[in-house]
C-alpha cells in the first residue's frame, strides 16, 4: 500500500514537470488602431490685387501739380485701389517716357498721363496700350488716336482763349500790343488756347497788335525775365496772355516791380495760392483756371470705368465738380476727348472761393 503511494506521488510530480516545461501560448498582441487622416487645412482665401492707377504729370515739383495729387489719392482712398503720381522734377519729355517705360514693367493697370511734349510722348503710350495698359491722357488733345484712349479736358480750351480775349480787349479798348505766353511750343492746350485766342482778336479786334508768342518751359523765373526783357522791348505793351501757372507768377512779379499794375492787364492760368497777392496788386489781373485736383479724380474715374468695361458715351458722370455730365469730340489728330464745363474766372474780388 505504501509503495503504491509512492508511485502516485512519484506520477505526480512528474505531470507538474511536463508542466511546467511546455512551452506556454503567446498572448494575442493588439495591433495599434489605425490613425484616422487628418483633415487638411482648410485653403486661405487668395488676396485679390488691387488695381493700379498711375499718373504721370509734367513736374511734381510744381504747385498745380501739388493740387493734382490730392485728387490722385482721394480717388485711391473712395475706390480702394493703389493710386500715386509719378513726374520728373522740371518739365522734361524724355524724362516723362522713361517714367512711363518703368511702369509698363512693373504691369500697372492704368495710366493718366499728362505730357510736356504730346508727340514725344506718343510712341511709349502706344507700347503701354499693347501691353493692355488703359492710357488717358489730359492737355493732349492734339495726340493720335492711336496713344490713348481718351484725352480729358476740363473746358473747350478754344473758348477759353476766345473768352479770354475778350477781357484783354475790353481792357485794351480794343487797340494796342498784346503778347502769349505758352509753358512749351508742343504742349496741346497751352498752343490752342493762345492760337484761338490770336485767332479770334484777328477777326473782331483788328487794331490790336499781336507782338509774339513766348515759351517759359513752365518756370516762374523764365517768365520773370521774359516779361522783363518784353517791358523793354515793347514798352507800350497793354495785354498779356498766359497759359501756365507757373511763368504766371513770373509776369506778375515784373509787371508789379514796374509799378505797371494799371497799364497792362494780365491773365493766365494760376494757383490762386501762388499768385494771391498780384491779384490783390493788379499785377495779374484774372485767372482763367480749372481744378487740378477734381481733373485728376475725373481722369482716373474714367480709367476705372474702362477698367470695369462700362459704356463710354456723352453724358456719363465722372465724379467730379464740373465733370458730371461730360461731352465727346474728336481731336484734331484723331483721339476722342471728352470734356467737362469746369472753368472759372478767379480776381482779387472772388480769389477767397479758390484759394488753393
Amino acid at each position: 500500500m505504501k509503495s503504491k503511494s509512492l508511485f502516485l506521488v512519484f506520477l505526480m510530480a512528474f505531470v507538474l514537470v511536463l508542466s511546467a516545461c511546455a512551452p506556454k501560448e503567446a498572448a494575442p498582441v493588439e495591433e495599434p488602431a489605425a490613425e484616422e487622416p487628418a483633415e487638411a487645412p482648410a485653403e486661405e482665401p487668395a488676396m485679390e490685387e488691387k488695381p493700379v492707377f498711375a499718373s504721370v504729370v509734367k513736374s511734381i515739383g510744381d504747385t498745380w501739380f501739388v493740387r493734382y495729387e490730392e485728387g490722385v489719392l482721394q480717388f485711391g482712398e473712395d475706390y480702394g485701389v493703389e493710386s500715386f503720381m509719378e513726374g520728373p522734377s522740371q518739365p522734361d519729355s524724355a524724362a516723362q517716357v522713361a517714367i512711363i517705360e518703368d511702369l509698363i514693367a512693373q504691369g500697372v493697370d492704368v495710366i493718366v498721363n499728362i505730357p510736356y511734349g504730346v508727340p514725344e510722348n506718343e510712341v511709349a503710350q502706344k507700347k503701354a496700350m499693347a501691353e493692355g495698359i488703359v492710357v488717358i491722357g489730359h492737355e493732349a488733345e492734339t495726340a493720335a488716336g492711336d496713344s490713348l484712349q481718351y484725352d480729358l479736358e476740363g473746358f473747350e480750351v478754344c473758348a477759353a482763349g476766345e473768352e479770354e480775349m475778350r477781357d484783354l480787349a475790353a481792357f485794351m479798348g480794343e487797340e494796342g500790343q498784346y503778347a502769349q505766353f505758352v509753358g512749351s511750343l508742343t504742349n496741346a492746350s497751352h498752343n490752342i488756347w493762345t492760337d484761338c485766342g490770336k485767332a479770334y482778336q484777328e477777326a473782331n479786334y483788328p487794331n490790336m497788335e499781336w507782338v509774339g508768342k513766348f515759351e517759359s518751359k513752365e518756370n516762374a523765373e523764365n517768365g520773370y525775365n521774359m516779361m522783363k526783357d518784353l517791358l523793354r522791348t515793347n514798352p507800350a505793351i497793354k495785354g498779356i496772355q498766359s497759359t501756365d501757372s507757373a511763368e504766371i507768377i513770373g509776369i506778375g512779379r515784373a509787371i508789379d516791380e514796374a509799378g505797371l499794375q494799371d497799364q497792362i492787364m494780365a491773365i493766365g492760368t494760376c494757383i490762386v495760392g501762388d499768385v494771391g497777392d498780384f491779384l490783390q496788386s493788379g499785377a495779374v489781373d484774372m485767372c482763367m483756371i480749372w481744378d487740378p485736383k477734381d481733373a485728376a479724380y475725373a481722369a482716373l474715374v474714367l480709367g476705372q470705368m474702362i477698367l470695369n468695361g462700362e459704356e463710354i458715351k456723352a453724358g456719363i458722370d465722372l465724379k467730379a465738380p464740373g465733370y458730371e455730365s461730360v461731352t465727346i469730340r474728336d481731336g484734331a489728330n484723331g483721339a476722342k476727348v471728352i470734356v467737362g464745363a469746369a472753368w472759372a474766372k478767379i480776381t482779387k474780388d472772388n480769389m477767397d472761393e479758390m484759394n488753393f
